[in-house]
Parts: C-alpha cells; sequence; structure tokens
C-alpha cells in the first residue's frame, strides 16, 4: 500500500483558493479498475481507493504515515500568489473613495 501526500490545486471553477489549504493523504489504486459491462461504468473492488485524509501541514500527514507504516511519496506543489491590483474591482466600494461610482 502506497502513498501520496500532496496539496490540491484550485478547482478551475472557482477563481479563490478555498479547498487548496489543506494537505491530502490518498491510498493509490492496488487492483486495477474494471469495466461494468451493462453501463460501461468504471469501478472497483479496491474500497482503499476510496479513501482521502486532510490535514492542516505537510509534518502531519507525514508523520500519520510513518506512525501507521505507510510507504508515501510527497509531491510537491506550486504556490499560486494573489493577484491584487490596484484600483481594482474592490476599490469601486471602498469606504474612502473620493469620487462617487455611478453608472
Amino acid at each position: 500500500m502506497v502513498a501520496r501526500i500532496y496539496k490540491p490545486s484550485k478547482s478551475a471553477m472557482q477563481s479563490g483558493m478555498g479547498q487548496s489549504k489543506k494537505w491530502v493523504l490518498e491510498l493509490e489504486h492496488d487492483m486495477s479498475k474494471s469495466i461494468e459491462p451493462l453501463m460501461g461504468w468504471t469501478g472497483s473492488s479496491d474500497t482503499k481507493s476510496q479513501v482521502q485524509l486532510n490535514f492542516q501541514t505537510k509534518e502531519e500527514a507525514i508523520l500519520y504515515a510513518k506512525r501507521n507504516s505507510i510507504v508515501f511519496t510527497v509531491l510537491n506543489h506550486n504556490s499560486r500568489e494573489h493577484i491584487i491590483r490596484e484600483n481594482g474591482y474592490g476599490d469601486n466600494f471602498s469606504f474612502n473613495k473620493k469620487i462617487p461610482w455611478t453608472h
């Protein structure tokens, strides 16, 4: 049983970084997946592949894996810097705006 420890990237459907703050320990698949003949769905009888554990820090995830004798690999993430523009959209609603914003 091998685990991957990684920090998930943000979803393409969101602009914020909401679900990408925690570290995830995910067990890799031991068995190959099979295609169900009637509906064509992909499935597996390996229930361990459905397990994802969330941790606040990378060190907590590594400590958990070592404590439970789980072989793991750590995938480093590319951090993204927040883009905050001067005079951006949020400045339209600022309390100290000099000129009133109207259409």
